[in-house]
């Protein structure tokens, strides 16, 4: 028996070797002599392919791929690869035909293939649950100025923080997308739970709030307190007394610090703030109409109402109007962020900047740079004051 299976074997492989001693065989009859280059019959097709692929991008039905920029810059795509990730090691001439083929043809890397390539995601995450847009979107621009030429994308994901499934969904989004790290803006960053997800999984991440709350490497601090103070002082100064404050959500850090920064300005100049002249709002324009209709129904009115960002000032510029005041002969109304809205309504409103943009760009370059990050200027994340028009000296009666 041992002999027979022996014996097959044996005849399996001298088959074997047979079939791989005529296949040789051919491929030496295919090949020119003296190591001359066989003409493909292939070649023409192939420039006919090549027409297709070319006539496909100049009319847009198709995006040009790395090997589309090596082929029509004439070299590798290893070289390509190496001008898309600014390696010193190409000559630059060869770098700036390169690039001219990328610009021409609007090619773009994708990070999800180079975060495969690299054995790391090129996407960074700007996870956020907040009711004002414009503060979004200026967190959104300096996000993308810090990583500007870094390769990185930016993807952002809007949660609702008192969701059940909210943690969930933050976990799901983090690796789903596979992301080299993320960016918490308030509130999301003022929530311990998600920081100590992001580091049980180990994501990177950066924190922006207006007090520390976490190691140096993973925060950039606001300052808000600083904002409300520079606001006290300036309507104290201008001889105000009677004030009216609207907060924002109390989910939000930067509510209580405004307040607290607020009352420390008045305290100090020995005027107090009435709690019957402190109403809640939500950060919103609607919040802001509201909250300035109950105060200005008061007896006797303040004289200003400061507002604890832009969006309710604006309301509460709409609610002066409806009750038949000028703004600021009758009442002084000021708010804090100095966003786009505070020059757009009218009068321009007297206000806190925050530099949002600078922020999500010292945040970005953070979270990317890492242990090689040196820290910009900190005195550029404090908040100071914008007098415009809507603040004016109390009427004398």
């Amino acid at each position: 028996m041992e002999t027979g299976v022996k014996s097959f074997a044996d005849a399996l492989l001298a088959a074997r070797l047979a079939t791989l001693s005529t296949l040789e065989y051919d491929k030496r009859k295919e090949r020119p002599p003296h190591g001359n280059a066989v003409t493909s019959s292939k070649t023409p097709n192939k420039s006919a392919d090549e027409s297709d692929v070319n006539a496909a991008l100049e009319s847009g039905r198709r995006r040009a791929t790395i090997n589309d920029i090596a082929r029509l810059a004439g070299v590798s795509k290893k070289t390509v690869s190496r001008v898309i990730n600014q390696s010193p090691f190409v000559r630059e001439e060869t770098r700036q035909r390169i690039e001219a083929v990328i610009a021409e043809w609007g090619y773009a890397p994708d990070p999800q293939a180079r975060g495969l390539a690299f054995r790391r995601s090129f996407l960074i995450g700007m996870i956020y649950d907040n009711p004002n847009p414009q503060y979004v979107v200026n967190m959104q621009l300096g996000l993308l100025d810090g990583m500007r030429g870094s390769g990185f994308e930016l993807v952002v994901h809007p949660c609702d923080r008192s969701s059940p499934t909210f943690l969930q969904d933050v976990r799901m989004f983090i690796e789903r997308q596979k992301l080299f790290g993320v960016i918490l803006p308030p509130s999301v960053s003022e929530d311990e739970r998600v920081a100590d997800l992001l580091r049980d999984i180990g994501c990177e991440y950066i924190r922006i709030a207006s007090v520390p709350l976490d190691e140096e490497e993973h925060m950039i601090v606001g300052h808000d307190r600083l904002g409300a103070q520079a606001m006290g002082e300036h309507l104290v100064g201008l001889g105000h007394e009677r004030i009216g404050f609207i907060t924002g959500l109390p989910s939000f850090r930067s509510s209580h610090e405004r307040r607290g920064g607020f009352e420390d300005a008045l305290t100090k100049a020995g005027v107090k703030l009435d709690p019957d002249y402190v109403v809640q709002g939500a950060y919103t324009f609607e919040s802001g109409l509201a909250c300035g209709e109950a105060l200005l129904a008061k007896t006797p009115r303040p004289t200003a109402i400061f507002a604890g960002n832009d969006e309710m000032a604006a309301g509460v510029l709409q609610a002066a109007r409806r009750a038949g005041l000028t703004v600021p002969e009758d009442l002084t109304v000021v708010g804090f962020d100095d966003f786009q809205i505070a020059q757009a309504v009218w009068p321009p409103l007297t206000t806190i900047h925050i530099p949002t943009r600078e922020v999500g760009r010292m945040a970005a370059e953070k979270l990317i740079a890492r242990e090689g990050y040196e820290p910009g200027d900190p005195a550029k994340t404090i908040p100071y004051l914008v007098t415009r028009e809507s603040s004016a000296a109390p009427k004398k009666v």
